[in-house]
């Protein structure tokens, strides 16, 4: 049974909303293309089946991004299907295009909160994995309280997770990296699987990283 706090202290939000700019094409995607791939806030838990119109393994991916990855993997993978969470805009039309092109129809978007995406939108046992990769870092100590990664967001990943589905981290920062095995390590709902190369495309943030100098670690845990 997953550990959610019964009482969670005020919440603060692991991200900030930048403006950035919309180019025509995202702005044209987001107008015509979000109502074949966007799902909106639902009065009641998703019923994923319905959405897709099938079962299938189904993957979630937090923070998507530009959503180059999310399409690559679901392109790669037409039996699972595939739900993005991404709060930018840029970003959302960006992937939306992207999904265009590639005429892949087994990925969802929200635009929404991902703790809030895991709380209320998505029934329990409903996932068969959970893909966060490079999540801001946060890095000044003052705002480590900021990072996604909390006993809270295990516990509503843990509900949202089958028994056996996996939590799959990335990072190229290594105090965030310690702090994600530190947290995951406390947590009595899931146990580390030690996993050979990366199973996932290359990202700008690893990338980025990499030319930095930075280690890229790719982090593994099973639900209990």
């Amino acid at each position: 049974m997953s550990t959610i706090p019964e009482h969670p202290a005020r919440r603060v939000r692991s991200f900030v909303r930048r403006a950035g700019r919309t180019t025509a094409g995202q702005q044209r995607a987001l107008a015509q293309l979000w109502p074949k791939w966007g799902l909106e806030e639902p009065p009641d838990p998703l019923d994923l089946d319905q959405v897709f119109a099938r079962s299938a393994p189904r993957t979630l991916e937090i923070g998507f991004g530009d959503g180059d990855v999310l399409v690559a993997m679901a392109s790669a993978a037409p039996q699972h299907d595939f739900v993005g969470v991404e709060v930018h805009e840029p970003g959302v039309g960006h992937c939306l295009l992207g999904l265009e092109q590639a005429g892949v129809t087994n990925v969802r978007l929200i635009r929404h909160d991902a703790m809030e995406v895991l709380q209320h939108w998505l029934p329990a046992d409903s996932l068969d994995r959970v893909n966060l990769f490079f999540p801001d870092p946060w890095p000044k100590k003052r705002h480590h309280k900021r990072r996604i990664v909390q006993p809270v967001f295990l516990g509503f990943v843990a509900k949202a997770l089958k028994t056996g589905g996996l939590l799959h981290l990335a990072t190229d920062w290594a105090p965030y990296a310690e702090h994600m095995e530190e947290t995951l390590a406390a947590s009595a709902d899931f146990s580390r699987e030690n996993r050979g190369p990366q199973d996932r495309p290359e990202t700008k943030f690893q990338r980025r990283g990499e030319r930095l100098g930075h280690e890229i670690r790719d982090l593994y845990y099973r639900r209990k």
